[in-house]
């Protein structure tokens, strides 16, 4: 990666990537759960229900994404769902896993199981012997059965009841289950996966399974793979983009950047990084170009959920957010809410209100045609979603006004 950049991108083709390659034009909308999920490399898998409405936003018409998605999930496998970039739960591509595991997830099972043994150890008599027992057990259980939920291997496995002071001497001075948090280290080591969940498409309540271990890899290698998707999907970024969304150290995304061959190129916020084929520029409906081989996009809308991972992809955000809409549109942790969407652009809000109806409001005067577009989009979501009612896991204030309308 040399010093000087091989060109500027602004944030117009910027957004006309978007559409394409986040599967959000109609004529890119893909076909399967599995098509979705690798053109965005992550799906945000901590709310579960923004897993099906992120993909069901991207799918052509006539394909159901609640049955396809638990296909791929729960039924073919070609969807895993694992702790991934900043200690955050994911859903990715089957065939990402292993490299998502040695690049980022491994790493932080470390320090996960470091923690809990420091925590159990200060707050109870139990020691690791102990823990690596009650995981044996927990393990065989989970082989006899082929899945369960926590309560149950709770109750097959009673060390998994313990609990344990958490905070001694402090004012989070507290008891805790051991429970939650073997299971999360073990899922986090890839030793059991999260399984088909009780209840409808928006439960967070899952049942555990064994895992298949995932290949070995060299972690610089993975890290190189990870990004070289990544740019993929949703390059140009800059290199603060690439360490928040990875939460790698910084030495980390250099080396992944060099690994790949990224090339520098000039963006608003500084200097971004695009893989060495892709410097080519992408015409998008803003571009004003004409028919044929460097033809703009067609305009597209779409109501996206709660933490999607288009809006979620970059630390560096105003290219496609009006920072004066950011107050409305995410909670006070960070977190990203429902949003509303025009040729690359957040231009509004969206709830579900009690009786079902998917309501929007815009925040920017967008035209006719785009208040046409968002409204066929409104409908086609409160189609498919039919009579289930979802709530963000993460509650923003414009979704918040919008539902108790």
């Amino acid at each position: 990666m040399g010093e000087t950049t091989a060109r500027t991108i602004g944030g117009a083709e910027r957004r006309a990537r978007l559409g394409v390659r986040h599967r959000l034009a109609v004529s890119a909308r893909g076909g399967a759960a599995e098509e979705v999920a690798g053109a965005l490399v992550a799906l945000h898998g901590t709310d579960p229900a923004s897993v099906y409405l992120a993909v069901g936003a991207r799918l052509r018409e006539g394909v159901g994404p609640v049955g396809d998605v638990e296909r791929a999930l729960y039924a073919d496998r070609s969807l895993v769902r694992m702790h991934g970039m900043r200690h955050t739960v994911f859903v990715f591509p089957a065939a990402l896993a292993a490299a998502v595991q040695a690049s980022t997830t491994d790493p932080a099972a470390v320090r996960e199981r470091t923690a809990l043994l420091a925590h159990v150890a200060a707050g109870s008599d139990f020691d690791a012997e102990w823990l690596a027992e009650t995981e044996r057990l927990v393990l065989a259980e989970l082989a006899v059965r082929g899945e369960a939920t926590g309560s149950e291997l709770g109750v097959a496995v009673p060390a998994l009841r313990s609990t344990y002071v958490y905070g001694r001497g402090t004012r989070q001075e507290g008891v805790q289950s051991v429970a939650s948090r073997v299971l999360r280290v073990l899922g986090m080591e890839g030793r059991i996966v999260r399984g088909r969940p009780q209840g409808t498409w928006t439960s967070s309540r899952f049942r555990w399974a064994p895992a298949d271990p995932h290949p070995a890899l060299v972690p610089a290698e993975a890290r190189a793979e990870l990004i070289r998707r990544w740019l993929a999907a949703c390059g140009p970024a800059t290199e603060a983009d690439l360490k928040w969304w990875t939460g790698w150290k910084v030495t980390d995304v250099r080396g992944a950047l060099a690994s790949v061959g990224a090339v520098r190129v000039t963006l608003d916020e500084g200097t971004g990084f695009v893989l060495p084929d892709d410097l080519d520029p992408v015409p998008g409906p803003e571009s004003g170009a004409g028919t044929g081989a460097g033809a703009a996009a067609e305009p597209w809308a779409a109501l996206l959920p709660g933490l999607d991972p288009t809006p979620m992809g970059w630390q560096a955000r105003d290219w496609y957010l009006d920072p004066e809409h950011r107050a409305a549109l995410y909670d006070r942790s960070g977190n990203i809410g429902p949003t509303v969407w025009w040729n690359g652009r957040v231009v509004g809000g969206w709830a579900q209100r009690p009786d079902g109806e998917v309501v929007h409001r815009l925040l920017t005067d967008v035209g006719a045609e785009a208040r046409r577009a968002i409204a066929a989009e409104a409908e086609r979501l409160a189609g498919w979603v039919g009579a289930v009612r979802v709530t963000p896991r993460f509650r923003t204030p414009l979704e918040r006004e919008l539902s108790t309308g």
